[in-house]
C-alpha cells in the first residue's frame, strides 16, 4: 500500500505532515508534501483523515484487491466520509459514526 498525491488540490497546510506516525511525510521545496520512501508507509489513512481537501489518497493496488482505486475521507463532525474511486470513475462511498467504532 502507498499513498498518493495530488498536488493540485493541496493548499500546502502541512497538516499531514503532523499526523504521519512514522514521521515519513516531507516538505517539499514547492511547500507541498511528498513521501521519500512509499514502500515506508503503514498504511494508516492519518494523513488521509487530516486532509479536507482530499488530496491525499490510499492507493488500493492489485494486490490487495483494489486494481488501482484511490481512497480518501473526508470528516465531519462524528462522520467519516470514505470514498473510493476506482479508476473507471465508479465512485462507492462508506460513512461511518467514529461514536460507534469501538462500541463492541
Amino acid at each position: 500500500m502507498s499513498i498518493v498525491f495530488d498536488k493540485g488540490k493541496c493548499v500546502s497546510c502541512k497538516k499531514c505532515l503532523s499526523v504521519c506516525p512514522g514521521s515519513l511525510l516531507k516538505s517539499g521545496t514547492d511547500g507541498k508534501p511528498f513521501i521519500k520512501y512509499e514502500k515506508d508507509c503503514w498504511g494508516c489513512t492519518s494523513c488521509i483523515k487530516e486532509c479536507q481537501f482530499g488530496a491525499i489518497a490510499l492507493y488500493l493496488g492489485a494486490d490487495i484487491g483494489g486494481r488501482g482505486s484511490k481512497l480518501t475521507a473526508n470528516i465531519d463532525g462524528d462522520i467519516v466520509h470514505w470514498k473510493i474511486e476506482e479508476n473507471n470513475g465508479k465512485v462507492h462511498a462508506i460513512d461511518i459514526n467514529r461514536s460507534d467504532s469501538n462500541k463492541y
